[in-house]
């Protein structure tokens, strides 16, 4: 479902490097005013998937409007948590040799309380390391992204938003969004339709 041209959308966060960085990815790619919001969302549990859609919908309940959320982890065969401190992550991998990972980024859009929600993924493969780099936004000084050297928190901003998984996430959600302002009125979707 297509947001009318002209409104804005509320991004659901109070962290304001998220912000700056989904806006800078954006661009002027996105068709729509984002405009963000803190709002006080349940820590729900499960698969990524269903968190993001559980998230969505109560955000959309609350704002009664169009809602962006977004949930990202770090993953690994045997875990995929984004709440472990860097040093407990760090010890938690030490007794293993595979150190691989992805990131996980998904973006979840809902037009309103009444309408469904609509995912958007993109991943990041890369491995866990010690941390290295600037501590000021999340794992990124332990996450090291494949054919790269450096941690996301070493690499320069326009470098990490141009490979990362919130990059790949934004890209398909904005890919969305153009194709159907590209389509004439009357062939959008319509609500419960």
């Amino acid at each position: 479902m297509a947001v009318p041209a002209g409104r804005s959308v509320v991004f659901v966060t109070g962290n304001a490097k998220k912000l700056e960085e989904v806006v800078q990815i954006l661009g002027d790619k996105f068709p729509y005013k984002l405009v963000s919001k803190k709002i006080d969302l349940p820590e729900y549990q499960g698969e990524p998937d269903e968190i993001s859609i559980q998230k969505c919908q109560e955000a959309a309940r609350q704002v009664d409007g169009p809602v962006i959320v977004e949930d990202t982890c770090l993953c690994k065969n045997f875990y995929s948590h984004q709440l472990l401190m860097l040093e407990q992550l760090i010890l938690l991998l030490a007794g293993f040799e595979d150190k691989s990972a992805w990131a996980l980024c998904t973006f979840a859009f809902c037009a309103g309380k009444q309408d469904p929600v609509q995912l958007f993924r993109g991943i990041t493969e890369g491995r866990i390391v010690e941390p290295r780099g600037p501590r000021d936004f999340g794992w990124d000084p332990c996450f090291q992204p494949d054919g790269y050297d450096k941690t996301y928190a070493e690499l320069p901003k326009e470098v990490k938003n141009k490979i990362s998984h919130r990059y790949r996430a934004l890209a398909a959600m904005s890919e969305h969004f153009s194709h159907l302002n590209d389509a004439p009125e009357t062939k959008r979707p319509k609500p419960n339709d």
